[in-house]
């Protein structure tokens, strides 16, 4: 039993103590290539910004690491507010930098975004960590140890006229499972700044052999890419382009994508894309964006020329299977999912990619019409294929068959690795997701009031219920099921209001699932859908800038575009908040929680060997007592929404 719970038992954690109590909420801990990283992205950002030329990097015996830049080196001296030299809160303090402040006068316009909190992980994460900052003529030193100050601020003789930052970074290698920084990864890091800044040098000196390597790509993209595809047989030409966008367009001046594509019968697929210069090789919805643009391009192109043949349709993944493509876009206020900023969850960037690169391919097709009719025989071919593999599972599938309930609102598609079924909490945001909804991929069962809590249930007695019932006969899958060959969809998505209400149905959903249909979960099937908080509309500025509407799923990101309004020079807006998915339009559910380009889905996992005892102890009617104990020990933790 817990000992005395009192005001003493809560805990603040000060500076940089939660990073190094949980580093992994912050960085990757495999090895401490993502905290190196860091400090390769801020001299990154002072080349992006026009300021540095010149990136260089040297990997030390010791696994520790220099980076230095000739940017214009971090300020020393004192901050206004804090009253301690501005260089010590950069590497000291969470959420503090010169990347926030996005109005005029800021010292970035872009850079790398919302989450993610910089230089400082380095440091908590470092034994030993080195500033060097040439600037205002002088040579200033300071160092830290364990992320706190070992060495104050100190001037050590003159720069003349030179500028920049260097980095000493010693990782500690307690936070690690390795204390090896991956060569491949590194080099491949550095590699791609070079590909994305033309104008500047980038170099990497292993130490240990003494090899230097430098990377320059005159023609940018297309040579990278072109590096990557070099043993591979392209279909057509590479298509390339770049577009920013102006002071008249629905954008932020400046915003815009870079981009070059290939296409390929076999052989490998490489992909990467960025974001501000940030690697994202978890996609996101910039890679939304293009395969939007693209696929609507090549559309029109088959329709104007009368290409598909009778009975096929065209989906995305029918053009993009045997593409490859380097993807750089560039974004005022970027967010991310995760501090390690993996995947770009910023919904204007589908609209906005899309938007740059549509016209440019349908042009470009038009005018080499024989490439657009080889990327529309691969596509149709693909598309074939697709449909004989679908037609194939659907036979195997049809012997046996439950009928289904009748609350359910089916999909077109039998392709059962493309289908998603939505669990919507009640009637009303039931039918507004009917409407709403893609009619050829995503079905609908609407769910009356709140689901059995199953934790204690028999397998043997679940289809008493009638919800539990009609779940199960939908899925295709029955309870403690190993062989799902039968599943009818291959997303099973838990969308309920952003209450507490809703949360309580998640659980109880996710209870059923982790309790009697385990291996959905194990096979990556079952996902809840994060509807937005809040609405933000803009009212119309003259033609050039009609009015629009953003989409927050919580206050941080509601910040977010409030900072970005006022950069675009817009002083009016109006927000409103959403009590539930009932109060949405179909229009407005499609594209903030049902559309694959744009909606934000969590997608659930097993957890450790505690977890089972977890889920007892909050879902079981006999452990009240151990729960009230867990409440009061982790209460203060909670975010209360009343």
């Amino acid at each position: 039993m817990a000992e005395k719970y009192s005001e003493a038992s809560i805990k603040v954690l000060k500076g940089l103590e939660p990073v190094r109590q949980r580093p992994g909420m912050y960085t990757r801990t495999e090895n401490p290539c993502h905290i190196v990283q860091e400090a390769i992205d801020n001299a990154s950002d002072e080349a992006l910004a026009g300021f540095a030329d010149r990136i260089e990097v040297v990997l030390h015996p010791d696994n520790s690491v220099t980076i230095s830049d000739n940017g214009r080196g971090i300020p020393v001296g004192i901050h206004p507010e804090e009253g301690v030299p501005t260089v010590e809160i950069v590497f000291t303090r969470l959420h503090a930098g010169g990347k926030f402040e996005k109005k005029s006068g800021g010292a970035y316009s872009f850079s790398g975004g919302l989450h993610g909190v910089g230089v400082s992980v380095t440091n908590a994460l470092s034994s030993r960590l080195d500033v060097t900052v040439m600037r205002e003529g002088g040579i200033h030193h300071i160092a830290f140890e364990n992320g706190e100050v070992s060495e104050p601020l100190e001037k050590k003789g003159s720069a003349g006229r030179k500028t920049g930052t260097t980095l000493h970074v010693v990782p500690n290698p307690v936070y690690f499972d390795s204390p090896v920084i991956p060569l491949n990864d590194l080099e491949r890091l550095l590699r791609s700044k070079a590909v994305l800044l033309p104008n500047v040098s980038v170099s990497l000196t292993i130490e240990k052999t003494g090899e230097k390597k430098s990377w320059k790509y005159p023609e940018g993209l297309r040579g990278y890419l072109a590096e990557m595809l070099e043993d591979v047989e392209t279909l057509i030409p590479f298509f390339e382009g770049e577009k920013v966008s102006g002071k008249s367009s629905d954008f932020s001046e400046g915003e815009g994508a870079s981009w070059v594509i290939a296409w390929s019968e076999e052989g490998q697929i490489s992909r990467e894309s960025y974001v501000n210069l940030i690697p994202t090789p978890a996609g996101g919805t910039h890679e939304s964006g293009l395969r939007e643009g693209v696929f609507q391009a090549v559309r029109n192109f088959v329709d104007h020329h009368s290409l598909l043949p009778k009975g096929v349709k065209l989906i995305s993944e029918d053009l993009f299977s045997r593409a490859s493509f380097v993807l750089s876009a560039k974004l005022l206020d970027p967010q991310f999912q995760g501090q390690t900023k993996e995947r770009l969850s910023s919904r204007e960037a589908v609209k906005l990619v899309s938007s740059m690169i549509s016209d440019p391919l349908e042009l470009w097709l038009n005018e080499h019409v024989e490439y657009g009719r080889k990327l529309a025989e691969l596509a149709i071919r693909q598309a074939q294929n697709r449909l004989k593999s679908a037609k194939k599972v659907e036979k195997k599938k049809g012997s046996g068959v439950a009928v289904l309930p009748g609350k359910l609102t089916d999909c077109e598609s039998k392709d059962a690795s493309r289908t998603e079924l939505f669990l919507v909490e009640g009637d009303s945001a039931g039918g507004s997701a009917k409407m709403g909804r893609s009619k050829e991929f995503q079905a609908i069962l609407p769910l009356r009031g709140k689901v059995l809590n199953t934790w204690e249930q028999e397998a043997s007695r679940l289809f008493a219920n009638n919800e539990i019932h009609d779940i199960a006969v939908a899925i295709g899958v029955d309870p403690q099921e190993e062989d799902l060959s039968a599943l009818r969809y291959d997303k099973i998505c838990i969308m309920a209001d952003a209450d507490v209400d809703g949360a309580h149905i998640q659980v109880l959903l996710l209870t059923l699932f982790y309790r009697h249909f385990p291996k959905l979960i194990e096979k990556g099937h079952v996902y809840v859908a994060q509807p937005p908080l809040f609405r933000i509309d803009t009212q119309g500025q003259g033609k050039s800038k009609p009015p629009r509407k953003f989409y927050a799923l919580d206050e941080a990101e509601l910040s977010a575009i409030e900072d970005r309004l006022s950069k675009e020079g817009i002083r009016n807006w109006s927000i409103s908040r959403f009590k539930g998915l009932g109060e949405m339009s179909p229009e407005q559910l499609w594209d903030t929680t049902m559309n694959p380009d744009t909606r934000r889905l969590l997608k659930i996992s097993l957890g450790d060997e505690d977890t089972n005892s977890t889920m007892n102890m909050l879902m079981s009617k006999h452990e009240s007592a151990a729960r009230r104990s867990w409440i009061e020990e982790h209460g203060n933790e909670a975010e209360a929404d009343i």
